[in-house]
C-alpha cells in the first residue's frame, strides 16, 4: 500500500468519526492511535517514532499561553452574573431609546464592550438576550432583527480582544497574542459599525420594525441620566485597559494580565454588591469546565497531528492547497469558504486546532504574514456561532427567548448579520491595512508581501522531538 494515500484515508477517517457524531477530543485521539498502529504494521515507521507523544502532551499541559484561557474564562464568568451588563443596557437603552432603532443601537454597543471585559459568547449573549429580548419585544420590535441583533452583538466576542480565539490562534500560528490584539481592534471596530449601519438602515427604510421607545418608558434628558452612562460604562473600560492596555504595551504577558482581570472582575463584583461564594465557585467550575474541553481537545489534535506529520500529511495538504488556481487569491477565498462550511458543524476551538495548523505552512510558504492571516480567520470564525444547525448563539437565543417566537424566525433573523460578517472577511482581504496599521505603524504594507521566513515543520526523528508549537 503507498505512502501518498495514506493521509487522505486518515482525514476520511477522522471525518467519519465525527459524522457518527463522537466526541471530537476522543474521535482525534482514537484516529490518531488507530492509525498510528495501523500504520506501524505497514511498516511506514517504527514504534518508537510515537514516542514523540509524552513530550508533546507535556508541552500542552505546561504552555504557560494557555493558562490565560482559564483566567479570561473565570473573569467573564464572574462579570457575566455580577450585574454589570442591566447597568450598562439600562443606561445606554435610555440614552438612544428615543429614536428609531435605539435599542438595537444600544445592544450591539453594550455588546461589544461587554464581550471586551468577558471575552466568551456565551456570557455576552445570554446576559445581553435575558435583558434586552424581552424589552425589544414588549415594544414593537420584528422578532427577526431582535433575536438576530442579540446573536450578533454577543458573536463580536469572537473577535474584539482579549478574545479567546485569538489567544488560541496565536498559540497555534506561533505568533505574539499582542499582534494579534493589535491587529484584531481594527476589524473589531469595523465589525461594530457595520452592524451599526445596517441598524440604521433598517431604522430609516422600515422603522415600524424597530420602534422608538413611547415616552412614558424613557428617563429625562439630562446629567443624571449622562452620568448614570458614565457610571455604568467607566469600570469595564478601566478592566478593560488593565486586561488590553498592559498587553498591548508589553507591561503583562496574557496569562497575568488574565490574571489581573480576573481580580478586577472580583473588585467589580464586590463594588455591584452582587459577590458570594456561590458566585465565584459557580463561576470556577464553568472555566474549569471549558478549560478542561480546551485541554482535551488540544491533546487529541497532537495525536492526530503526530501520526498526520508521520505519513507526510503536511506536505500532502501543502501540495493539494499550494498548488490552488490563483495563487494566494485563491488559497484565501478557498480556505475562508472551507472554514466558513467547517462552522456549520465544528465550533471555533476544533477547526482551530486542527485545521489552522495545516493550513500555516502554505500561507506561510505563500508569503502571507500570518498575524493578517489569523485575524482573517478569526473574522470568519464567528459565523460558526451564528450558522445553524449547530450555531450556540442560536441555542442559547432559544433558550432565553419566549416561546412565541419560533425557531424559524430565530435561525432566519440571523442571516443579515452572517452576511455582514462575510463582508467584513472581504473587507480585510481588499484592505489589509485594516489589520496592519496598528502593528506596522500604519505603513500599510500589504501582507502578501511579508515573507516570514519560517520553514515548514518536518517531522520528529526518534531522537529529536519536534515542538508541539509552530
Amino acid at each position: 500500500m503507498s505512502v501518498e494515500i495514506m493521509p487522505p484515508l486518515m482525514f476520511a477517517g477522522l471525518v467519519v468519526f465525527l459524522l457518527m457524531g463522537f466526541p471530537v477530543a476522543f474521535s482525534l485521539c482514537a484516529v490518531g492511535l488507530g492509525f498510528g498502529l495501523f500504520f506501524i504494521e505497514l511498516g511506514f515507521f517504527t514504534p518508537a517514532y510515537l514516542g514523540n507523544l509524552p513530550p508533546r502532551v507535556f508541552g500542552i499541559l505546561s504552555n504557560d499561553l494557555l493558562l490565560a484561557i482559564p483566567f479570561f474564562t473565570l473573569m467573564g464568568a464572574i462579570l457575566e452574573r455580577c450585574g454589570l451588563a442591566e447597568e450598562l443596557l439600562e443606561s445606554t437603552a435610555q440614552l438612544f431609546g428615543k429614536i428609531p432603532g435605539g435599542l438595537a443601537f444600544a445592544v450591539v454597543l453594550v455588546g461589544a464592550l461587554l464581550g471586551a471585559v468577558t471575552g466568551t459568547v456565551a456570557a455576552s449573549v445570554l446576559a445581553m438576550g435575558v435583558i434586552a429580548l424581552p424589552i425589544m419585544l414588549r415594544y414593537g420590535y420584528d422578532q427577526r432583527l431582535a433575536t438576530g441583533v442579540v446573536a450578533a452583538s454577543g458573536t463580536i466576542t469572537q473577535l474584539i480582544p482579549p478574545s479567546l480565539v485569538l489567544i488560541v490562534l496565536s498559540d497555534q500560528l506561533g505568533r505574539s497574542v499582542g499582534d494579534m490584539y493589535a491587529g484584531a481592534i481594527g476589524p473589531a471596530l469595523l465589525q461594530i459599525l457595520l452592524f451599526l449601519a445596517f441598524v440604521a438602515g433598517v431604522a430609516i427604510v422600515a422603522p415600524h420594525r424597530v420602534p422608538a421607545l413611547p415616552p412614558e418608558a424613557l428617563m429625562a434628558r439630562g446629567w443624571p441620566l449622562y452620568l448614570r452612562v458614565l457610571r455604568g460604562m467607566v469600570p469595564p473600560l478601566l478592566l478593560l485597559f488593565l486586561v488590553l492596555g498592559t498587553i498591548l504595551m508589553g507591561l503583562a504577558t496574557p496569562t497575568e494580565a488574565g490574571a489581573m482581570g480576573t481580580a478586577g472582575a472580583v473588585a467589580l463584583a464586590i463594588l455591584n454588591g452582587r459577590f458570594s461564594w456561590k458566585l465565584l465557585r459557580e463561576a470556577m467550575g464553568n472555566a474549569m469546565r471549558i478549560t478542561a474541553m480546551v485541554i482535551y481537545i488540544l491533546i487529541g489534535a497532537t495525536v492526530f497531528s503526530l501520526v498526520f506529520q508521520g505519513v507526510d500529511g503536511s506536505h500532502w495538504v501543502e501540495g493539494l492547497l499550494a498548488n490552488l488556481p490563483g495563487g494566494q487569491i485563491g488559497f484565501l477565498l478557498f480556505v475562508n469558504a472551507f472554514i466558513f462550511v467547517l462552522g456549520f458543524f465544528l465550533d471555533f476551538f476544533e477547526i482551530a486546532f486542527i485545521v489552522v495548523p495545516l493550513l500555516a505552512p502554505v500561507a506561510t510558504k505563500l508569503d502571507i504574514d500570518l498575524v493578517w492571516f489569523g485575524v482573517l480567520l478569526c473574522i470568519n470564525l464567528q459565523s460558526s456561532f451564528m450558522t445553524p444547525p449547530f450555531g450556540f448563539a442560536l441555542f442559547y437565543i432559544r433558550s432565553i427567548a419566549p416561546k412565541f417566537v419560533s425557531t424559524q424566525a430565530i435561525y432566519r433573523g440571523a442571516i443579515p448579520w452572517i452576511c455582514l460578517q462575510l463582508l467584513l472577511v472581504a473587507i480585510v482581504m481588499i484592505w489589509p491595512e485594516a489589520v496592519t496599521f496598528l502593528i506596522q505603524g500604519g505603513t500599510g504594507v500589504d501582507p502578501a508581501s511579508v515573507t516570514i521566513d519560517v520553514p515548514p515543520p518536518a517531522p520528529p526523528s526518534d531522537d529529536d522531538a519536534m515542538p508541539i508549537f509552530r
